[in-house]
């Protein structure tokens, strides 16, 4: 049985998905859009991932709606980008719809792109999260589905180096400008913990 990987067009999700592909697990992309700011750049990041890397065609889900009721800085461009980031329930709502993509698509597992826990910002991106999610979801679906975090043991950094010795080209900026903004979270953690 194969997995899900939530594919955001993020370097996280890119390399997440690659190492899948080199350890020759089958795997069915998945890219959600939330009603982000940075759709536009995100989906044409994982498109030209896709076909750079030979994985399957991603399926994209649209539930964009989600995005314009509960706002963040990443939806709402009158949020700070960084003071009001946090999107609450997000992460859950990914496992959700992915996990309900693999069953209807015989995955038993759902792969999620989130790194160390000591680098964790929000309450949905910590091990005792992923932990009650997957109890969550598995009771409400039915049947056991695994959520896995396989870069759990990296840093930035690491993905980083990893990353680049691979060939991947992602997009991170939440504001969707051509540039990188320099300014939210995903570009100071890439200058940050990229060096």
């Amino acid at each position: 049985m194969g997995v899900v990987t939530l594919l955001s067009g993020g370097m996280d999700s890119c390399l997440m998905s690659v190492l899948t592909m080199e350890a020759g697990v089958e795997q069915k992309p998945v890219f959600i859009n939330y009603g982000q700011l940075n759709i536009n750049k995100e989906v044409l990041a994982v498109r030209n991932h896709v076909n750079k890397f030979g994985l399957p065609k991603c399926t994209e889900i649209d539930i964009s709606g989600f995005g314009s009721v509960i706002i963040s800085g990443l939806t709402d461009k009158a949020k700070h980008i960084v003071d009001e980031a946090f999107l609450p329930g997000r992460n859950l709502l990914f496992l959700l719809i992915a996990s309900a993509f693999a069953v209807q698509n015989d995955c038993s597992s759902v792969s999620i792109g989130l790194l160390r826990e000591d680098t964790a910002i929000f309450p949905d991106q910590t091990d005792d999260f992923l932990f009650s999610a997957e109890r969550t979801i598995s009771k409400a679906l039915g049947q056991t589905i695994e959520i896995v975090a396989p870069l759990r043991d990296f840093y930035k950094k690491d993905v980083i180096d990893i990353a680049n010795e691979k060939g991947i080209l992602s997009y991170s900026c939440h504001v969707g400008g051509d540039e990188p903004c320099g300014v939210c979270i995903s570009c100071k953690e890439f200058r940050i913990k990229g060096g």
